[in-house]
Order: C-alpha cells, then sequence, then structure tokens
C-alpha cells in the first residue's frame, strides 16, 4: 500500500506531503485545488507518460517520491524525476530503472480507477476472471490451462507432421540438396585450419629452404659451426672439472645437449628436403578453403556449424521420411489429450454455472443496499462454443447481463449508459469478487459522477467495505461518501506571493466537520449545516465501529470466499451492512 506521498515543483504544487493509513481515505476539496494533481503523481510513479508540462512555471525540475508498504512488511521507496525540457528519471530504492520497469514492479500493487477507468468491466472478457476469482477457481483453472497446452502442443506437432505432401516434397528437396552439398565436400573438422598452415608453407617455401639451409650450415657445415665451437668447449669444462668438481656434473649433460642439437640438424635437413614450391598445390589448397568458405557462409558462422547442420538435415530427412508413422503414433496421444483437457474444462464449466447463480444472488443484495433495489443480474453462457475459441480459461464464453429498472430486459453489461449505475455494479462486484490483492491501494478519482443522496450513503458504505482488504484513496466532492473514510484530508489552493500553491492538510475533530458542513452547504456555514455535518460524521463512524465489530467475531470462523457449494448466506462478503 502506499504509505507517503511527496510532491515538489509539480504543477500548482510547490511542495506537498501525505501520509495515508490502511483503510478508506478520503480526498476533498474544491474543483480545481489540485487533487487531480495529486492523482498525477502518482501515476508518475507507476510509469505513466512524463511530460515537461507538468513542472511548476519557473522551475528546473518536478520531483515526486512515494513509499510502498509491500505485502511482505517491508518498505521501498519510488521516486520520478522530470525535467522542464521533458527528460525524466525513475528510481526504486536508488536504482536507476526504466518506466516499464516501474509499471512492472509497482503496478501491482496500486490500481488507479478513473471517472470512467472502471469501465473495464465493459469488455466480457474480463467477466469469466471475476466469476472465476468470485469463486474460487483458480486452481481448477490453472489445471484446464495446464490440460489445455499439453492438447495445443501434441496438435501441432501432428500438424507438422501431416503438413501436405507437396510441402513435404519441397522441404526434402531442399534438404537432400544441402546434404549433398556438404557431403561432396565432405568437410573435416578443423580441415580449413590446416589448410590455412598448409597454405602458409606453400606460399613461402623458398624462404623455408633457405633458413633451413642456413640454420644446418651453422650447426655443422661452416668453418665456425656450433658443433665444432661446442667440442671446443667440452674439453674446457673438463680441464675445468678435473682442478675443480664442481664443474663435473655440467659434463654430464654434454651428451644431452649434443643429442637435442643432432636431432635438430636432422629435422632441419629432412624438412628442407620436403619442401616443395608447387604452384599447383597451392593453387589447390586455396580452392579447398574457398570451398569450405562458402559452406560457412550458407550454414556458419564455423566450420563445425556445418557439420552440425550436416547432422541436423539427416535428422530431419529422417523425421519427415517416417512423417506418416509419426502423426499415426500422435493422433491417439492427441484425442486423449484432448479428453483430458475436456473432462477438467467440463468439470470448471460446471462449477462456473454454480458460481454463477451465487453470484448474481450475492450481487443483486448488494446492489439492493446501493440503491438498485429492482436490479436484475445474470451471467449468460454461450452456447456450444467452436473448438477453435477453447482457450486456457476453458470452453467457456460468459457475459454479465443486466436490467437496472423494472419492465426492461436483461441486456449485455457493455449496453448499461448509465454512469452512476455502472460505478454501483463496479463497487458491488469489487466488494464480493475482487480479483486483488489483499493489501493493495485502489485510487478512485471521483467515483461519485452521477450519483447522490441515499446511493452515496450506499457507495461510501462500499467504499469503506472495501477498506477493510485494501487501502482506498478516493476523490470525492460528496459528504456522505467523506463521512465513512477513516482518515479525511482536504485540498486546497492559495495564492502566495502572486503564485498559487496546492496544500493537504489532515482533518479530525471540528475540522473534518467544518469541511463536511461546507461541502454540504457551501461557502455560508452556518448552524444547521454544522450539526447536519455532525450527525452525518457520527453515523459514517458508527457504521465502521460496527462493523469492525462483526469482523472481529466472525474472523476466526470464517474466511472471505468459501467453496463452491457452500450455502450463499454463510459468505462473509454478502452479509448486509449494520
Amino acid at each position: 500500500m502506499l504509505r507517503y506521498l511527496k510532491i515538489r515543483h509539480l504543477a500548482t504544487i510547490h511542495s506537498l506531503e501525505i501520509e495515508f493509513e490502511p483503510g478508506l481515505n478520503v480526498l476533498t476539496g474544491e474543483t480545481g485545488a489540485g487533487k487531480s494533481i495529486l492523482i498525477e503523481g502518482v501515476n508518475l510513479l507507476l510509469g505513466s507518460r512524463a511530460s515537461g508540462d507538468l513542472v511548476r512555471t519557473g522551475e528546473d525540475a518536478a520531483d515526486v517520491q512515494g513509499v510502498f508498504e509491500l505485502p511482505d512488511g517491508s518498505e521501498t521507496i519510488v521516486r520520478r524525476e522530470i525535467t522542464a525540457q521533458g527528460r525524466s528519471r525513475a528510481f526504486i530504492d536508488d536504482a536507476l530503472v526504466t518506466a516499464g520497469g516501474l509499471k512492472e514492479r509497482i503496478g501491482a500493487h496500486i490500481e488507479l480507477h478513473g471517472q470512467h477507468d472502471h469501465q473495464v468491466l465493459l469488455d466480457p472478457e474480463t467477466h469469466l476472471d471475476v466469476l472465476d476469482a468470485f469463486g474460487g477457481l483458480e486452481s481448477r483453472r490453472a489445471e484446464a490451462g495446464e490440460a489445455h497446452t499439453r492438447w495445443r502442443s501434441l496438435k501441432s506437432e501432428r500438424e507438422r507432421c501431416l503438413r501436405s505432401e507437396r510441402e513435404r516434397s519441397s522441404a526434402i528437396d531442399l534438404l537432400t540438396f544441402q546434404a549433398a552439398e556438404i557431403d561432396r565436400a565432405a568437410p573435416r573438422p578443423c580441415e580449413d585450419e590446416e589448410l590455412k598452415t598448409v597454405r602458409t608453407v606453400l606460399a613461402n617455401a623458398d624462404k623455408l629452404s633457405r633458413l633451413c639451409a642456413e640454420s644446418y650450415g651453422l650447426l655443422y657445415e661452416s668453418d665456425q659451426s656450433v658443433m665444432t665451437g661446442l667440442g671446443l668447449v667440452w674439453r674446457r669444462v673438463g680441464e675445468l672439472a678435473s682442478l675443480d668438481p664442481r664443474f663435473a656434473p655440467h659434463l654430464e649433460s654434454r651428451d644431452l645437449v649434443k643429442s637435442h642439437l643432432d636431432e635438430l640438424a636432422a629435422f632441419l635437413r629432412s624438412y628442407a628436403d620436403g619442401v616443395e614450391a608447387s604452384p599447383e598445390k597451392l593453387q589447390q589448397v586455396e580452392d579447398r578453403l574457398a570451398l569450405l568458405e562458402r559452406l560457412k557462409k550458407k550454414y556458419g558462422p564455423a566450420l563445425e556449424d556445418v557439420l552440425r547442420r550436416r547432422d541436423e538435415v539427416r535428422r530431419e530427412l529422417e523425421t519427415l521420411a517416417q512423417a506418416d508413422e509419426r502423426a499415426a503414433a500422435l493422433e491417439g496421444q492427441v484425442l486423449q489429450a484432448k479428453s483430458d483437457y475436456l473432462g477438467v474444462a467440463r468439470a470448471l464449466s460446471a462449477q462456473r454455472r454454480q458460481a454463477a447463480g451465487e453470484l448474481a444472488t450475492s450481487l443483486v443484495r448488494q446492489l439492493r443496499e446501493l440503491a438498485m433495489e429492482r436490479c436484475r443480474f445474470e451471467v449468460r453462457f454461450a452456447d456450444d462454443v467452436p473448438e477453435d475459441s477453447w482457450s486456457e480459461r476453458g470452453i467457456d464464453v460468459a457475459e454479465f447481463y443486466v436490467s437496472p429498472n423494472p419492465g426492461e430486459e436483461l441486456r449485455p453489461l457493455a449496453r448499461i449508459a448509465s454512469g452512476g449505475e455502472l460505478s454501483r455494479l463496479m463497487l458491488g462486484l469489487k466488494t464480493i469478487a475482487s480479483t486483488d490483492a489483499v493489501g493493495k491501494t485502489l485510487i478512485f478519482d471521483e467515483i461519485d459522477a452521477g450519483i447522490g443522496g441515499h446511493v452515496a450513503d450506499a457507495v461510501g458504505s462500499r467504499l469503506q467495505r472495501l477498506g477493510r482488504d485494501h487501502q482506498v484513496l478516493c476523490i470525492s466532492h460528496l459528504p456522505q461518501i467523506a463521512a465513512f473514510g477513516n482518515c479525511h484530508y482536504s485540498i486546497s489552493k492559495q495564492v502566495r506571493g502572486q503564485r498559487t500553491v496546492t496544500r493537504a492538510v489532515r482533518l479530525a475533530g471540528d475540522a473534518r466537520i467544518e469541511e463536511l458542513a461546507r461541502m454540504m452547504a457551501g461557502s455560508s456555514v452556518g448552524t444547521d449545516a454544522f450539526r447536519a455535518a455532525k450527525e452525518l460524521l457520527r453515523a459514517g463512524l458508527a457504521v465502521h465501529e460496527q462493523t469492525a465489530k462483526g469482523e472481529r467475531r466472525n474472523s476466526e470462523s470464517e474466511t472471505r470466499r468459501l467453496p463452491i457449494g457452500a450455502p450463499a448466506r454463510t459468505r462473509p462478503q454478502d452479509r448486509p451492512l449494520s
């Protein structure tokens, strides 16, 4: 959850700090006071696009920092910097990350619902997710996903084996050509390196012969040869050894040194005799190297890759030759995998249909408390879903149907026109079938648009109920909703030194009552408005206390979601508000 937010030089905000609490945090203030700028700051911490226009006039850069408490109790610090030129940098615990990295690592812990963001529920693709979350069917759905993956994998392998005869013939022709081309060349491992050495020798044959002859002559044939001089050396060392025994060990190596020099002389003579300056042989080596280079360009880059490709071609040809036999063997496996998948998917489908009835009952009960007493709700499943529409989620296609008013037929949720009705439906579903992790921060930006009166009371109750499992931040213009907050922050703007400044103040006691009275009566707050605001706040706090007591009484005997088949009346999320 978001525990601390600090914003500097962002739009009208010079410097602002807020510490948020668990539960429902309410932010109120006049239109244009800067409440949406707070949301923009949080959005920047989630990796949204940064613009230099957001930087406060006259400042070089803006800075947004947030401290998030993670599910394991640890804290992480997120920071985003934006320059007036539009450049930005992001940090998590002082480590530089990309904007995408922010979204990936922080987005899982916070979710923002703007005035129209809840319309994601208008996408029927999300309805199965909500239904499965309500029914606790995630494990069964994961099992169906694994079975579907295995079935599709085997099916794809079989289809590759059963490719058309023309495609298979073309593939065989290509592979046969590649195999023949490599086999004709018959390359050997490291042959190219060996040929490069041979080429160097052939290209320098004259120089090699001359150096061998000169070296041999220096050893044996010249008047001052090494062997002649060495004989003189050994005679003198012998005389020295007769005078001083310490020279004796050196005489012992005389035969070994002579043996090494004899071997070197023999190698020089034999090497010189074998050196052949042959332009024809050099050309043959060049041609062979050129052939190997062509193979390396086609199948390389190294000669080892060419040899590896030769083996792969042979295996592919063997596989194609046995494609019919392999396809026949796979046919049985595909049928079995499909049968396994259908078994799991049909069981999941049956549980979904049972959960759909319980979801409808629970949601209608919630909507009654949200001033939609005559609303009807139904989950409809498509009949005869074609095989190509089966997926990891199962064989079902489902959609929510709603009739908000008496006398109207059930219609797809996407055709519900009222924004207020959509808000209440979303809150009801969030309460009983939330897919959000416990402790996640949910931000609602003016979700009260299009509602009022006793409906606002019901929406405030739902937001407070969401605050039991999540941290909720709600921007609201309605005092009925603000009264339900565990914490209340007033956002206002003032003019200081001919500059507009946004400030945030946490309200308590009479200050909070005065803010509620202002929201009820406008700028002229009288005694009656103050008294009404005080009663409104007292009622909101009483509901919170009674609900908390009820939760403590039931926390040891109830879980948030019961298995499919448990009586709907025992579900804790279905209990009416006190």
